[in-house]
């Protein structure tokens, strides 16, 4: 069982998820855009038996601290990650990143490439397939703000999750529970600042980040899995992420688009032997 902490960085209290065993190795798990800590329960439970796990919530996502809305920005959330793990006093750690998080895990290993031990990226690399990005861009963008019951918020990440449609309602109603709260007006709502799903004009927001230049800076062995249908991670740039750093390597989970659970057989396998459990 997890449990529930918090620390304070750059002026936010953010809240991560502790799943035990003390003096063991870290591993931190960063989610996606609209994802949260819970995102990794599953995995987090394989791997807790040789490290200590623990998965954060964003700024502006899950029980941590609302953001002010102009600093949404990678950047940002890397910067985070660091005070948050300077304060939890970790000096080393391995990362464990899906696709937003995957790009905030490469920029920390790339700035700090001394404090990670090993990395993993799920279904992101330096470049982003365009196709993908506008079909999240839309479909987050464009997400409604109040859900009458647990049902209709199943339905809205079936539609719109390739990785979630294939499965029972149960299972998907038991991961998206902790992505929505009780609202004043008896409906449910995001658990997640509205901000985040506007896209910022102008100033830092239109600086595009060349993600090649930390990621060449990443010191640490590095597993890539990718969905085989993914049309975030094209097989290209994989590839071409494999020649930049030797010490990188790919598992593609067949059937997935973006992004795998990191439970299917494949990616669990490639991961329990990446961290030798």
């Amino acid at each position: 069982m997890a449990s529930d902490k918090f620390v304070n960085a750059n002026g936010l209290r953010l809240h991560y998820l502790d799943y035990g065993n003390d003096g063991a190795p870290w591993a931190v798990c960063v989610h996606g855009l609209s994802g949260n800590a819970h995102n990794f329960d599953a995995l987090a439970g394989v791997l807790a038996a040789k490290y200590h796990v623990i998965s954060v919530d964003v700024r502006g996502r899950g029980d941590s601290n609302w953001g002010p809305p102009t600093e949404y920005l990678p950047q940002n959330y890397v910067t985070d990650l660091a005070k948050m793990l300077e304060g939890l006093n970790v000096a080393r750690a391995s990362l464990i990143g899906t696709s937003m998080g995957g790009i905030i895990s490469m920029m920390y290993a790339g700035g700090w490439p001394e404090r990670v031990e090993r990395l993993v990226v799920n279904d992101v690399g330096p470049e982003i397939d365009p196709v993908g990005a506008a079909r999240i861009a839309s479909y987050v963008g464009e997400a409604p703000e109040r859900f009458k019951d647990i049902g209709e918020v199943v339905k809205y990440y079936k539609e719109n999750y390739p990785a979630m449609a294939k499965l029972a309602d149960s299972i998907v109603a038991e991961q998206v529970k902790w992505s929505v709260k009780p609202g004043t007006d008896g409906n449910l709502a995001w658990k997640m600042d509205p901000n985040v799903r506007r896209p910022l004009r102008g100033g830092t927001a239109q600086q595009r980040l060349d993600l090649w230049v930390p990621y060449a800076r990443i010191a640490s062995p590095l597993l890539i899995v990718r969905g085989a249908d993914s049309d975030i991670l094209d097989r290209a740039t994989a590839s071409r992420m494999c020649k930049v750093l030797k010490r990188a390597k790919v598992v593609e989970v067949p059937g997935v688009g973006h992004a795998p659970s990191l439970m299917e057989a494949e990616a669990l396998d490639a991961i329990k032997e990446f961290f030798g459990v």
